[in-house]
């Protein structure tokens, strides 16, 4: 190794030395020191040579290739001897010489065998490299330096800058970079320049690598070397690589660009190798280098040229804030490229070769280099972000708005560079490069092409970053002071992307489409962004469930390639954003790295938009205040935005920047106290202390625009006079403020005066000096230097407002446009360019201190107020594109950005935006009805794809816009007609244009909509639907419905979307119940509508759709409770209900007949519908629907209620319903009767299980009826309900089957029946004696009356009679209420049964009467007695009748044309009813007789009494036999259950119609009237059945009771009655006239002298001696035998018990 070294050392120093000396030039005088230096060295050399062996032994060789150590002696020596010779070489003006001396150095630098790393003995305190450094770059004098030396003094720097083996730090850096630039911009070779360019380049990648790597504690060398060696290959990660970063130089250069990257290569190259070498040596001397680098010593050697370097550069903030030498090393370098990109450039348009332009753009190129691969320790140092705010921002605001392309589109790049890496630290360096320099560019009508096109370019770089375009809204648009540049630049964009923009200045027609596609790739970008920011709301329907995270990021293998594609923006943005997150985490770590505390604020989005929505009522408020100030200021204390007092005004009025300057002026020239007292404030908080008159004034006027009227000046001149001497209250100049006042009037009087156009004839200094004289208070005038010195000022430098950008921007007048030259337009961006430049790089010089907080954005939900505020100028660009271009380029993109509208819109839920987004993409599809489908081009079919892509990815989002969507699919099937050559009529915007019409190109791009890609797209969303969510599967089922009904509404109805409801029904089948509910509500309306459509084929085909659906869904069967089949089979039963079409009706009943048939083992709730179906058909006309139904109801109550009634529980009250209707179908007798025949079998299914009802808890209403009565509720009551409805609708025979299969069930099963039933079935059984349900029809009524109630009447008594245990004390009331409504209607038949049924009932009951029961009982007759007894036969009158007549004959032509003979009818009917009454009253008494006695009782006893009569005139029967009877017939009445106080009641009852009966057959005029009349007809009426019958009862009742032993403490009572009624009876017999009359008596007179016999001796001697005379009386009369015999008999009984005669009466 040693004899290596040496060799090296030989042949690098011995090979140059004798170079050297071998140049003829040596020989000259002025070479004579250099040639001594050099023959020394070689002596030496060649000594060592001699002696290398035995150094070798004791010591490491001096020249080794790795860095010799520092404390070796003999090394220093050996140093600087190789070195003089070359120093001085280098000094030589032989370029020979001095190449061949820099060629050496060069080379033993790379080698290692050169360091420097010792003191420099020449100059203490230094080391030596700098001195090596300095001879290097001194070789370099300036242009006229050899080319050949120029060359090799940029490889021995870049070799000095790279090596690993020698350091150079600072001033000696600054100057190696300085001497490589000056050799840049210097250079006439093309070669040189292009070398010395991309030595800068690695120069500085070599810094700022090692100043980053110093951090980590790396070993820079390994790192060092892969930097330069990546720099040559490829420059990966540098935004500028060695061949973009000169194309502008030498664009026509190849070859020499070719020769500088080669002669670069072999220096790098050589380098490189070595460093390989080294690096695979022994590692601890890599050790040993690192402590060298990192030695404390070496930093303590640079401080003295830390002072130099301060003192050089002039600039004091530098101070120690560096953590290493390598940081400071890398600032010095920022900050001199920051310096040298500031220098102004020559005025005009300067020459491109140029030094300063060079120097400009070589310098921008450099910063650009260091910016875009700035490390974290770059990123976040506070001297470089000082050092980015100081220079570089004032250095970009200036050439920001250069003329140079070149230079302008490098400071974009630059901006680009500082937005990524350092926005957190340039928040109002970014708003001021934005918004004054970016967004004037474009808004300005004069700007140039170039200009907008190198903007927009930079733009579409910020555009692609989701954080930037986050970050700029959360920001600047929240921000409550800053400018909303997220709103700006979208609607800058917008405009541009419309070619709504400035005619920019000489652009062509393509330059002006591709800045269009600029615009819209901008916006594109921005809503990827925000789609990209916020995929993590967005769910896939087409996507599977992420099992794993992972799975996200590949895109799915199962969609096909169409999906692959249209959904690269989530697949893309879901790559990007995990790299975000990979790499979120470290850049912030890195930039919370150094000492900048940039604090950082909570990205809340709750907080941001309160602000935002705070900013906006403030933006309205400001925009108020400049059209209306006081309504403004108003407007913002009303919102709590600003102050009530006059300084919180004043403040806001010089804060805010917003304000139009001339409205503040105005405002605060006011005369009210208000405006007055906001001016005092204002200009209070103004400070002139120190300052002159002149001086305060400027500072005033700067901030408002002074108003014009002399009185506003006035004020404020007096107020701002007394502020000035309230400041300045030394100042000796003024007395008082009256002074300053007239000073300042008259000096805004000089500016006017000089600086106004206008003005002509400008005032001299010494007519203003004149004007100013007096206004002093002191004897003295203002000195006149002092006035002269004014005027000189005014004269140079008007006062006016500061530049206020936005009143220059504003646009010109549109209409002056055309007028203005290119050359003018030319003139006037020029000088707009130098008012933005110089407003721009004051505002940044202004903002370079202040330390604006920045937000990161964090939060998703910043994309939603994000979006919400721009979607207006997004959707406008976007529409106008599609409209206006056919480049297909701008129709993809205006569909990409639609697209991510959408997705966006949909992911926060934004109906409204999302609507009219999916609204404009359904216009561009040309599908909809409106549009001509002739015009059809290649966008629209794209446009058409677009929305069917959507439809399949945010299907879940869409809601309401469905329906767009649906309605383009249901015309686009209509296109497809068209494009397979299918020619309807009904083409919407084309009626009449056929394919064959169709232009070619039209044709193909209609032909296109039946394409494969399309076809299978569509039916994706279709055979999709299945993955919808709940909610979204809703709204689509929604919108295909609506745009079905629209379709069957045509002239020429389609099933498109009807077919498609059936499929997908089919495909959404197996959802949860719950969603499956929610879609079949939406559904089964539309089956209703459809299956009503009068269209039958539509009907049919939706009838049969619903069945196939139906059977599919009953397959799946369904458990108890549930009701999703009943749900189900609806649309069947409102189809039934609602549409007459027999043929419909019939495939209806054919339906559910076929469903039963085969799906009956499945139906749970459905029954419910079949029935009801069922019960449809059952009224219907068609024998065929009416059979088929009754067939299948017959099957399912006959067969299926066998096998498994248990299930079918729920629906029996439909079932037997349903038989109701069958059984009233009057067309069908043989069905009715067959109906009620299944009734009586479910009776027995009822009766059979019971506990199915109890244990079946139905859905609707049963939840509060109790368990026990569930049978009742849901089992008994509806079918005994039915059958009464058939009993009160059907005809006689029906009806009477009705009603006796209704009793036949009652008594049945009637034992099982609970008392509420009882009443229950009671009310019901009670409404068939209703009068409101009876017919009106006189004939039917009766008939009715006769049959039906009839029979009902008899079967309740007997349904009484069966269970009176249980009935008796709950219904018996309601009873005999129902029994007197019968015998007081008009019908004898009903009224007689009436009494006959309350016979039948107590005969057969009383035993188990109580007393309370008989006390019914009695009042019972008793109402029905006073009811009906016809006492309008006493008081009857024709006159009364006549009048009755005539208004009859008034009234009743009105009501009815068939009432001519209604007169007689009125008094017939009349008459009937009074008959009718009368003949109660008999069957009453009659009734009454046998209750008390038995039936036919009271006739034998009369028959017998008369026969006993009889036979005393013969004298053949006993009065023993007599005897036997009456004790035979006590026994069976109800005599003995009544109270003695109830028979009086029925004996009193009975004696008022005895007295009634009476006093009509005594009135003979009446009776004549009647019978006149016409009341019972031929005969003379009379009541003498009445009369007899009544008073024989009462007398039978009396002389029972008499004889009771029972009753014998109520006898004396009971004889009292007897005597009066008999007296009263035998005293009307005497007064008889008529002979028939008396006739009809004589069983009367019989009963009384037959019991009188029969009486003991005692009573009948009291009885006797009451009646005597009357007894008397009768001898006179005709009497008749047998009452002869008798009366004979008590005459002759008189005798023995008054004691005349003692003989036997026998």
């Amino acid at each position: 190794m040693q004899n290596n070294s040496t060799k090296t050392k030989e042949m690098f120093i011995v090979r140059a030395l004798e170079k050297i000396l071998a140049d003829k030039d040596i020989r000259r005088s002025h070479h004579s020191q250099l040639k001594k230096s050099c023959d020394t060295a070689l002596e030496q050399i060649k000594a060592e040579l001699i002696n290398a062996g035995q150094i070798a032994e004791g010591n490491e060789l001096p020249c080794a290739a790795l860095p010799l150590p520092k404390n070796d002696a003999a090394s220093i020596i050996n140093a600087e001897t190789y070195f003089l010779p070359f120093e001085l070489a280098c000094k030589s003006r032989s370029p020979r010489i001095v190449v061949t001396a820099l060629d050496c150095l060069q080379k033993l630098i790379a080698y290692g065998h050169l360091t420097g790393a010792i003191q420099d003995s020449a100059n203490p305190g230094h080391l030596l490299i700098d001195r090596i450094v300095i001879t290097i770059y001194g070789c370099f004098n300036g242009p006229q330096t050899d080319e050949g030396v120029q060359l090799q003094i940029i490889k021995a720097l870049l070799t000095v800058v790279t090596s690993q083996h020698v350091e150079i730090h600072e001033f000696t850096l600054l100057q190696a970079v300085r001497t490589c630039y000056d050799i840049y911009l210097s250079s006439r070779n093309l070669v040189n320049q292009t070398t010395a360019r991309a030595t800068l380049t690695q120069m500085l990648n070599v810094i700022f690598a090692r100043m980053e790597n110093q951090v980590y504690e790396v070993p820079p060398t390994p790192s060092t070397t892969t930097t330069i060696n990546g720099s040559i290959g490829n420059s990966e990660g540098n935004g500028e690589d060695l061949t973009t970063s000169a194309p502008t130089v030498a664009e026509t250069m190849d070859s020499d660009e070719a020769i500088a990257s080669e002669l670069l290569g072999e220096i790098l190259t050589a380098a490189f190798n070595e460093v390989m070498k080294e690096q695979n040596s022994d590692s601890e001397l890599v050790e040993m280098e690192g402590s060298v680098n990192g030695n404390g010593s070496v930093d303590s050697l640079h401080s003295d040229h830390d002072s130099v370097e301060l003192q050089s550069e002039n600039d004091a903030i530098v101070t120690a804030k560096f953590t290493h030498i390598l940081q400071k090393d890398a600032f010095l370098v920022f900050r001199a490229l920051c310096k040298l990109s500031m220098k102004p450039l020559p005025d005009g348009q300067p020459d491109p070769k140029s030094h300063e332009l060079r120097s400009k753009v070589l310098s921008l190129h450099l910063l650009l280099l260091i910016l875009q691969n700035a490390g974290p320790v770059f990123r976040s140092n506070e001297m470089f972000v000082m050092a980015i705010k100081q220079y570089l921002c004032v250095a970009l605001s200036n050439n920001g708005v250069s003329l140079v392309a070149e230079v302008f589109e490098l400071s974009l790049s630059i901006f680009v560079a500082l937005l990524s890496n350092f926005k957190v630290h340039l928040k109002r360096q970014i708003e001021v490069f934005f918004k004054e320099i970016f967004l004037n560019i474009l808004e300005a009508n004069s700007s140039s092409f170039e200009h907008k096109w190198m903007v927009i370019q930079a733009l579409t770089r910020i555009c692609a970053d989701a954080q930037s375009v986050v970050d700029i809204y959360v920001n600047y648009d929240c921000d409550f002071s800053a400018a909303n540049l997220f709103e700006r630049l979208v609607n800058d964009l917008s405009k541009i992307a419309q070619g709504r923009q400035a005619l920019e200045l000489g652009a062509n027609p393509m330059q002006e489409k591709s800045m269009r596609k600029r615009g819209l790739e901008c916006l594109v970008s921005i809503l990827k962004c925000m789609v990209e920011w916020s995929k993590d709301l967005y769910v896939n329907p087409n996507m599977p469930a992420p099992a794993l995270q992972v799975q996200s990021l590949q895109s799915p293998t199962s969609t096909t390639q169409e999906t692959q594609l249209s959904d690269n923006v989530d697949a893309l943005s879901a790559h990007n954003s995990s790299l975000r997150s990979t790499h979120g985490g470290s850049s912030h770590s890195l930039n919370s790295y150094g000492s900048v505390k940039n604090q950082e604020l909570l990205d809340l989005p709750e907080a941001l938009e309160e602000r935002k929505m705070r900013k906006e009522v403030m933006e309205t408020g400001i925009e108020l205040f400049n059209r209306k100030p006081q309504k403004g200021v108003q407007f913002l204390q009303e919102k709590q935005l600003l102050g009530n007092s006059c300084q919180d005004i004043a403040r806001w009025l010089h804060d805010d920047d917003r304000l139009d300057k001339t409205v503040v002026g105005n405002y605060l020239g006011e005369n009210d106290d208000h405006s007055k007292e906001v001016m005092c404030a204002y200009i209070d908080a103004f400070d002139f202390r120190h300052l002159e008159v002149v001086a305060a004034l400027r500072i005033l006027l700067e901030e408002f625009r002074l108003p014009g009227e002399a009185q506003k000046i006035d004020r404020l001149m007096e107020k701002f006079a007394s502020r000035y001497c309230e400041c300045n209250p030394q100042n000796q100049l003024f007395q008082s403020a009256d002074t300053v006042y007239v000073l300042a009037f008259s000096i805004i009087m000089l500016t006017t005066d000089l600086h106004s156009p206008q003005v002509k004839h400008k005032m001299t200094k010494e007519q203003y000096i004149k004007m100013n004289r007096g206004i002093s208070d002191s004897k003295d005038d203002l000195p006149e230097e002092y006035l002269s010195s004014i005027y000189d000022e005014i004269a140079e430098h008007e006062i006016k407002m500061k530049n206020n950008t936005t009143m220059l921007m504003a646009p010109k007048p549109a209409g002056k446009q055309p007028f203005i030259t290119e050359k003018r337009r030319k003139l006037l961006w020029n000088m707009e360019m130098e008012v933005i430049s110089l407003t721009a790089t004051n505002l940044m010089q202004s903002v370079s201190h202040v330390k604006s907080p920045f937000t990161s954005a964090k939060h998703l939900e910043h994309v939603r107020p994000m979006f919400k505020m721009a979607w207006t100028p997004f959707l406008a660009a976007f529409s106008v594109g599609l409209q206006v271009c056919d480049d297909p380029e701008i129709a993809t993109l205006c569909l990409d950005g639609i697209r991510c509208a959408i997705r966006i819109a949909c992911i926060f839920h934004m109906s409204l935006e999302r609507d009219a987004y999916v609204q404009a993409l359904a216009r561009f599809t040309l599908l909809n009805a409106n549009s001509p489908i002739n015009e059809m081009k290649a966008k629209n079919i794209d446009t058409i794809k677009t929305l069917i892509m959507v439809a399949h990815t945010d299907g879940n989002y869409l809601g309401s816009s469905w329906l767009d969507i649906v309605k383009c699919i249901s015309q686009l099937e209509l296109a497809q007609l068209i494009g397979t050559g299918v020619r309807p009529q009904f083409l919407s915007g084309a009626q009449t244009t056929l394919k064959d019409a169709l232009n070619p190109s039209v044709k193909e791009h209609i032909g296109e909509t039946s394409s494969q890609s399309v076809v299978v797209a569509v039916d994706r969303i279709f055979t999709g639907s299945m993955r919808l969510d709940g909610d979204a599967i809703v709204d689509f089922v929604k919108a295909l419905c609506q745009v079905s009904v629209d379709e069957l509404q045509q002239t020429q109805p389609r099933m498109f979307s009807l077919q498609k409801i059936v499929e997908i029904s089919y495909y959404n089948m197996e959802r949860i119940r719950l969603q499956w509910s929610r879609i079949w509500q939406v559904l089964g309306e539309h089956f209703n509508t459809v299956g009503c459509n009068s269209n039958e084929e539509i009907a049919f085909f939706a009838l049969d759709s619903l069945r196939q659906l139906s059977m599919k869904f009953m397959e799946k069967g369904e458990f108890s409770n549930f009701r999703f089949q009943k749900d189900f089979l609806r649309p069947f039963e409102h189809i039934m209900k609602k549409n007459n079409s027999p043929a419909i009706r019939d495939m209806v009943v054919r339906c559910i007949a076929q469903m039963v048939n085969s799906q009956a083992h499945n139906i749970r709730s459905g029954w419910k519908n079949i029935f009801s179906i069922f019960h449809l058909a059952a009224g219907d006309h068609e024998e065929q629907i009416v059979e088929l139904a009754f067939q299948t109801t017959g099957k399912i109550i006959g067969d299926l209620y066998r096998r498994q009634f248990a299930v079918m529980v729920d629906s029996f009250q439909d079932a037997v319903k349903c038989l109701s209707e069958f059984a009233c179908n009057a067309r069908f007798p043989d069905t009715s009767m067959e109906a009620i025949r299944l009734v009586r079998n479910c009776a027995q299914c009822v009766h059979d299980a019971p506990q199915l009802f109890a244990d079946h808890a139905g859905m609707e209403n049963d939840a509060s009826v109790a368990e026990e009565d569930r049978v009742w509720v849901r089992g008994w009551f509806p079918m005994l309900f039915s059958l009464s409805c058939v009993v009160n609708r059907c005809k006689l025979d029906v009806r009477t089957r009705g009603l006796t299969v209704l009793f036949e069930i009652v008594k049945t099963h009637g034992d099982s029946f609970k008392p509420n039933w009882w009443k229950d079935l009671f009310n019901v059984i009670f409404r068939i004696f209703d009068n409101m349900k009876l017919p009106e029809h006189v004939t039917e009524k009766s008939e009715w009356m006769t049959t039906t109630c009839n029979h009902a009447l008899y079967a309740i008594i007997d349904v009484f009679t069966q269970y009176f245990d249980v009935l008796g004390h709950l219904l018996l009331e309601e009873l005999f209420a129902q029994l007197h409504w019968c015998v007081q209607q008009n019908n004898e038949q009903l009224a007689r049964s009436g009494t006959n049924c309350l016979e039948n009932l107590v005969i057969s009951n009383g035993f188990k009467f109580n007393e309370v029961t008989w006390d019914k009982t009695c009042q019972c007759i008793l109402d029905i007695f006073s009811a009906t007894l016809p006492k309008e036969l006493l008081s009857w009158r024709p006159a009364k009748s006549n009048e009755q007549q005539l208004q009859l004959q008034h009234q009743l032509p009105r009501r009815a044309s068939s009432t001519v003979h209604s007169t007689p009818l009125e008094a017939h009917n009349h008459f009937e009813g009074l008959h009718i009454k009368c003949v109660v009253q008999l069957e009453l008494i009659q009734t009454m007789d046998n209750i008390v006695f038995f039936p036919a009782t009271s006739r034998k006893e009369d028959a017998e009494t008369l026969a006993q009569a009889a036979a005393d005139l013969t004298g053949r029967q006993t009065q023993h036999q007599q005897l036997q009877l009456d004790c035979q017939r006590e026994e069976q009445g109800m005599y003995g259950y009544l109270r003695t106080r109830q028979l009086f009641t029925l004996a009193e009852c009975l004696m008022q119609s005895h007295r009634f009966a009476k006093r009509f057959n005594a009135d003979q005029d009446q009776r004549n009237l009647l019978w006149r009349a016409g009341f019972k007809g031929t005969v003379k009426p009379n009541l003498l059945k009445q009369e007899t019958a009544s008073l024989a009862c009462v007398l039978r009742i009396f002389f029972k009771m008499y004889s009771d032993e029972n009753r014998r403490s109520d006898w004396p009572g009971i004889e009292q009655e007897l005597v009066q009624v008999s007296k009263e009876a035998l005293a009307y017999y005497l007064s008889l006239q008529s002979e028939a009359h008396r006739e009809a008596w004589t069983s009367l007179l019989l009963l009384i002298l037959t019991r009188l016999l029969k009486m003991s001796d005692a009573r009948f001697a009291t009885h006797v001696s009451n009646y005597y005379s009357l007894l008397c009386e009768m001898m006179c009369f005709d009497l008749k035998p047998e009452l002869r015999s008798v009366l004979r008999r008590v005459f002759m009984r008189i005798g023995p018990v008054f004691n005349i005669m003692n003989v036997n009466v026998k």
